[in-house]
């Protein structure tokens, strides 16, 4: 079944809609992972709590009966927070998408999807989970940005960035010192020119500054500058 050099890794199917569940598992089964499915948002904590061995990741319907599709995130990213979290969703107002993001999801799906889709986002989803995982490449006392592993180190500590945080956190650092209006960073962000507003960008740096002042409590590199935006200014 599959041709990993490891044991294939746990996927969860939280999805109430079987046809899809079973669609999916299928196709997850031929890639060579080993899926479990859960179709109630209610049972989902109480599973992960009872396993030895959790799932690497989590393949996670917006709209279900009982807890809902974010909530869950929410919980699972305070209580198990290197379990990967993929979204299902229907639903494509923005408010949604972006909730979801800033809870801590590491990718979308929108349905209608393929099922080869799902796959290779998930396979993107993991080895970047893996790789932030692994040992922090170098070390010393920088804040270095791993791009194919989507992570940034300080300190060769993981910060732990979503997607967003990770690509905010990249612009600004190509550029140190120049000044990028709201306007910019968004277009930097939301490459599909997505209509958000001024205070999403605010609220990711807040969260941004939050995981480098958590590794660096002494420095601020993300400087703000009033009426126009923000800039990477590191420390001389």
């Amino acid at each position: 079944m599959s041709n990993h050099d490891a044991d294939p890794a746990q996927i969860l199917i939280v999805e109430d809609e079987p046809k899809i569940a079973r669609l999916v598992a299928d196709y997850l089964q031929g890639s060579g992972f080993t899926s479990h499915h859960l179709a109630h948002g209610d049972a989902v904590l109480p599973w992960l709590d009872g396993r030895a061995t959790r799932p690497e990741l989590i393949l996670l319907d917006l709209m279900l009966p009982g807890t809902d599709g974010l909530t869950l995130c929410r919980e699972v990213r305070q209580r198990w927070p290197d379990i990967a979290i993929v979204m299902l969703t229907a639903r494509v107002e923005e408010v949604d998408r972006l909730l979801g993001l800033e809870l801590g999801a590491d990718d979308y799906i929108c349905k209608p999807f393929s099922p080869r889709e799902v796959v290779a986002r998930i396979k993107a989803v993991l080895r970047r989970s893996r790789a932030a995982q692994g040992p922090a490449p170098g070390g010393g006392s920088d804040l270095v940005l791993d791009e194919e592993g989507w992570r940034a180190l300080a300190d060769g500590r993981d910060l732990g960035l979503t997607a967003v945080e990770f690509q905010l956190l990249k612009v600004m650092m190509q550029s140190p010192g120049r000044i990028f209006a709201r306007e910019q960073l968004m277009d930097h962000m939301y490459r599909d020119h997505r209509i958000v507003s001024e205070r999403t960008v605010d609220s990711h740096v807040k969260k941004l500054r939050r995981k480098i002042a958590e590794t660096w409590p002494e420095r601020e590199v993300i400087r703000s500058v009033y009426g126009v935006g923000y800039k990477y200014q590191p420390e001389e």
